[in-house]
């Protein structure tokens, strides 16, 4: 068959050349091991913790190479795409700082590799059609649906592997009459690539994750362009990598089995092929054993569940770093102040088989986290949540920031912060109780003191309160109390014997902090009283004294 001919009689239109969209796109000026990768979603709405997990990778290795991030929108699927899904996806990721240096923006685009949606390429990518079908690569297939069906249930009956491929590609060798003859008669086409693959042989790669594989070659002659003229992925991923100047791809393995393929695109356009990490799935357990995170199933897949659950980015930065990097936990217990961004990212550290998603321990980290957060940060970033999930919340803690942040300002700094949050849910039990109209009577004084002694030991305290007085003085006051009342004051001779007294200055404290906070826990009752003040106090205790 003449290839030019039928190359001219497919693409009459195209009239660009290979050479010409390497001068459009060239290799970029960059440093020596800079690294160039993308992240390249679906706009189908769902925006979930692969993505973030996938973006975070990228973004790693990208800006600590001194290299180039980008995003591009493969759109090429209009039946799965979402109105409103690419600006959903970009600011998803903006949220949790997954930056990109070019790419498909809110506005549109930026960056001189452009267009970044796939949709908006097609010119680029026929001029490569074109010269497949050139190189007789690639030729058309007039197969109806009906007639796809029919091949797949006699691949069924026959127990065949299924696919297009050997006698099945029915068009794969027909005669340029043929083609012209279907043409003519304007039946629609799709573009298949012509494989030499067998599933005989095997193919040797080496995987940055992964490590070394050995993969069945592809024999399938797959589609390249659909009858609308758009590519399908795997067509327009090896044009637009190789185009894009991609240097590593960064996906999940569900995509191994499409690699040969990809590789013989790659090889098939004279392109040199970029380096693969194939990052293994998330997963957790269901029961006493594993599965993947499941978008049915599992709520915590959707990154909106971790914005509206309260974590902070940060948070969720940090759980997902030692997910991905083996020895991040142990740099950051040895560096607890250093910027995330100081750690060195691996992609040897990253677990070839997955990762265990583990929501306690993402609570823990988030501890961490918020402990080394100034009041400042605290406020700031509770304030930003409460304004979209917890209207009251938000506007208790801004009526007086001043007041607001001398609160979460109890117990921060010095060697061992608090670690009383978890998620941003947890501020308003914690702080409730300084607020007046939110104030309650939560937990009851253990039934084994006597309701007399507590009574004695508010009255005794409130005859000596004085707020101008330092921690130090108004804890020796407090055991003043303990003593008065037969409470043991030093807790070294109540251990000893705990049997030669009522009980001890902890318990003296204990009524002290139901009668003001409403709780049997609390932050440090010195800056509890210190915060809300003389009146405040002496009211809560007269009204628990006239209670009992």
């Amino acid at each position: 068959m003449d290839t030019k001919v039928l190359a001219d009689l497919l693409f009459p239109h195209v009239t660009k050349t290979p050479e010409d969209m390497e001068a459009l796109f060239p290799v970029r000026n960059l440093p020596e091991g800079a690294i160039v990768s993308r992240m390249a979603p679906s706009p189908t709405g769902f925006v979930h913790l692969g993505n973030l997990v996938q973006g975070l990778t990228s973004e790693r290795l990208c800006h600590q190479s001194n290299g180039v991030l980008f995003l591009r929108v493969e759109d090429t699927d209009a039946k799965r795409e979402v109105p409103g899904a690419v600006e959903v996806l970009i600011n998803s990721l903006k949220h949790y700082n997954i930056l990109f240096d070019e790419g498909a923006t809110v506005e549109g685009d930026a960056g001189s590799y452009g267009p970044y949606r796939q949709r908006q390429r097609a010119e680029i990518y026929h001029v490569y059609a074109k010269q497949l079908v050139l190189q007789g690569e690639a030729y058309p297939c007039f197969c109806t649906e009906e007639e796809l069906a029919d091949i797949h249930a006699r691949q069924e009956a026959e127990k065949a592997n299924f696919g297009y491929f050997g006698k099945w590609a029915v068009w794969r060798d027909r005669s340029l009459e043929e083609i012209k003859e279907a043409l003519d008669k304007g039946m629609p086409y799709v573009l298949r690539y012509r494989s030499t693959g067998s599933i005989e042989n095997k193919i040797k790669f080496t995987d940055l994750i992964k490590g070394n594989l050995e993969l069945t070659e592809n024999d399938i002659d797959h589609v390249l362009l659909k009858s609308d003229g758009i590519p399908t992925y795997h067509f327009a991923h090896a044009v637009d990598d190789h185009l894009m100047r991609t240097t590593h791809v960064v996906r999940g393995d569900e995509w191994l089995p499409t690699l040969p393929f990809h590789l013989q695109l790659f090889r098939a356009l004279g392109f040199r092929a970029p380096k693969y990490l194939h990052i293994g799935p998330l997963m957790k357990m269901d029961g006493e054993s594993k599965r993947k995170l499941s978008k049915r199933k599992d709520p915590e897949l959707a990154l909106s569940y971790y914005r509206a659950a309260g974590f902070p980015v940060q948070s969720v930065y940090e759980y997902l770093m030692t997910v991905l990097n083996s020895n991040f936990e142990d740099w950051r217990r040895a560096n607890p102040d250093a910027p995330v961004d100081a750690f060195k990212f691996s992609h040897k550290k990253m677990n070839p088989a997955g990762s265990l998603f583990d929501e306690a321990k993402l609570r823990d980290v988030s501890k961490n986290v918020i402990s080394r957060m100034s009041a400042e940060r605290v406020y700031d970033e509770v304030c930003d949540f409460a304004k979209d999930y917890d209207a009251d919340l938000y506007a208790h803690l801004t009526a007086d920031p001043a007041y607001t942040k001398s609160i979460l300002a109890i117990g921060r700094g010095g060697k061992k912060p608090r670690k009383d949050f978890a998620v941003w849910t947890d501020v308003k039990p914690y702080l409730d109780f300084f607020f007046d109209d939110w104030f309650k009577i939560a937990d009851t004084y253990p039934e084994n003191f006597d309701k007399e002694d507590i009574k004695k030991a508010l009255d005794l305290f409130l005859a000596s309160f004085d707020p101008t007085d330092d921690m130090n003085v108004w804890f020796d006051k407090i055991k003043q109390v303990a003593d008065a009342l037969g409470f043991a004051s030093d807790m070294k001779a109540y251990k000893e014997d705990p049997t030669a007294y009522r009980g001890n200055v902890a318990d003296v404290s204990m009524f002290l902090r139901v009668a003001v906070t409403g709780k049997l826990n609390s932050p440090d009752m010195y800056a509890v009283m210190q915060i809300l003040g003389e009146d405040r106090v002496r009211a809560r205790i007269q009204n628990m004294k006239n209670a009992l």
